[in-house]
């Protein structure tokens, strides 16, 4: 079972399930609050995650990411969370503007 870890809210770890649904869906499903202004449809950068470790486990980048990339709003090492599923372990952080006040983050 691939696992998630999100290294800046304190190494959570998340075992996927279910390797169709997007890294969103998983993240939300284990009660973690993840910024997502446009309902995940991949119409806006705010649920990036900055890939550490696995960029590998992640599947093809959709049309919206490559969209993002050359708008150079996604780094060589950002995946869109709505955009993307999991297919093996990943070591990933919060975005730095993408980080809710109310959460407590870890370095």
């Amino acid at each position: 079972m691939p696992k998630i870890v999100i290294q800046n809210l304190h190494n959570k770890e998340i075992f996927i399930k279910n390797e169709n649904k997007n890294l969103l869906d998983i993240i939300h499903e284990n009660y973690i609050d993840w910024m997502h202004a446009c309902g995940g449809k991949g119409r806006c950068t705010t649920c990036k995650v900055q890939v550490l470790e696995g960029l590998d486990n992640f599947s093809e980048e959709s049309e919206a990411e490559l969209k993002y990339r050359r708008m150079k709003r996604l780094a060589d090492n950002e995946r869109l969370s709505c955009q993307c599923q999991i297919h093996g372990d990943i070591l990933v952080n919060v975005a730095d503007e993408n980080k809710f006040n109310h959460i407590q983050y870890s370095d």
